[in-house]
């Protein structure tokens, strides 16, 4: 493994966050939109307006529930994006019509740990490997019924195996900070990581500190996993 291993950051709120997590840093931005469970932290105007303004220097992709590849597609365009964080429960045939008509869109499929699921998303992760570009594990909330972005850690050994069966690149999400991200990233050896409240101040606001701990920490992780 290369040690420079993808720092994705989602929930982007505004010009000055985005700014500020570039300077830091970090290569991957996204916005959580479309949601079935969480509140949007900014319109879809203002997230293009963000791209607009510096795309040129980081990727920056959508994170959304949407389920049929017209809404993905459309989205996509409207923010100005070529990647896209699908979390929602998606056919097989949908991401089918989806590649077939948008092949420069780079596909990213959640896997969800719910518990000791491992064996299904095994299954689940041969099925859409040949139709999508990485996945990304994260963590269920039985109390929300929130299918990411709990900010709640899982058992990374499930996503330990789902690595090592992967064809395609893993990417690990579920409360990873600058204090645990870097154990993470030893234990499970994921393409990359995924960070979202674990940046976060008690306002909801990333942190400069906090995003560059985190960059440096992941950074180490990556080199001492090589």
């Amino acid at each position: 493994m290369s040690d420079n291993g993808l720092i994705h950051v989602a929930g982007v709120i505004d010009n000055v966050e985005a700014k500020m997590l570039v300077d830091c840093g970090v290569e991957y931005l996204g916005f959580p939109l479309a949601l079935n469970y969480h509140q949007e932290d900014l319109s879809v105007a203002h997230a293009a307006e963000i791209v607009a303004t510096l795309g040129d220097r980081v990727t920056f992709f959508l994170i959304t529930y949407l389920n049929r590849a017209g809404d993905i597609a459309d989205l996509c365009s409207t923010l100005g994006v070529a990647m896209v964080q699908l979390h929602g429960t998606v056919a097989v045939e949908e991401l089918k019509r989806l590649r077939a008509s948008h092949e420069h869109l780079r596909v990213i499929k959640s896997l969800i740990v719910h518990g000791d699921n491992a064996l299904p998303l095994v299954d689940e992760m041969r099925i859409y490997s040949p139709i999508v570009d990485a996945f990304i594990t994260d963590t269920f909330d039985p109390i929300t019924g929130a299918t990411g972005a709990t900010g709640k850690v899982h058992d990374w050994e499930i996503s330990r195996r789902l690595v090592k069966y992967s064809r395609k690149p893993v990417i690990l999400a579920g409360g990873l900070n600058a204090d645990n991200v870097r154990d993470a990233i030893k234990h499970v050896r994921p393409a990359g990581v995924d960070v979202h409240t674990g940046l976060e101040g008690p306002e909801g606001r990333k942190q400069p500190s906090l995003t560059k701990r985190f960059v440096a920490e992941a950074r180490l992780g990556f080199a001492d996993a090589a």
